[in-house]
């Protein structure tokens, strides 16, 4: 089971603000969807299942770094991975890159807390829920303290793949 999965996206005009560049608050939308294909498709994770229980997310954090700009037509890939996984909290990390993954153009950190979507209050996740999230969570990613030191670390390893 991956612990990154990915796939690609077209960047749409309706998406795009007047210079062709994708609007900065669509990175969002981009990531967030991106995430949700990843766990129905990689995990069979359908979040609608999940609220019919009474288990829900919502998030509570975002950090995002644009990096490049992703523009109108291009398709670019997403990549999503579960940083940390805590008892009412989930941790996820979203890359951008151009398809051929070459080039970074946005990386995004997110904080999703667990609620009961009745009531609207934290509730834990389940032990099953937490066994699941532990199988797919990233530890080597999650290592990297802040959102700056990662993007050096992944700018890093490119170069390292460059020069082999």
């Amino acid at each position: 089971m991956t612990k990154n999965p990915n796939s690609v996206y077209k960047v749409r005009f309706s998406d795009c603000d007047l210079f062709g560049h994708l609007n900065n608050a669509r990175y969002l939308d981009y990531f967030m969807n991106a995430r949700e294909d990843h766990l129905k498709d990689h995990y069979d994770l359908k979040l609608t299942d999940y609220y019919q229980k009474g288990i829900s997310w919502v998030v509570t954090e975002h950090e995002i770094a644009y990096l490049r700009s992703a523009v109108y037509d291009e398709i670019v890939n997403i990549e999503s991975t579960l940083l940390l996984a805590e008892t009412d909290s989930l941790y996820v990390e979203l890359i951008m890159r151009d398809e051929e993954k070459n080039h970074l153009k946005a990386i995004m950190r997110t904080k999703f807390t667990s609620i009961n979507p009745k009531t609207g209050k934290r509730e834990p996740h389940t032990a099953d829920f937490m066994e699941f999230a532990k199988s797919i969570e990233n530890t080597i990613a999650g290592n990297t303290k802040n959102l700056q030191e990662r993007i050096k670390e992944l700018r890093y390893i490119k170069k390292e793949k460059e020069t082999v």
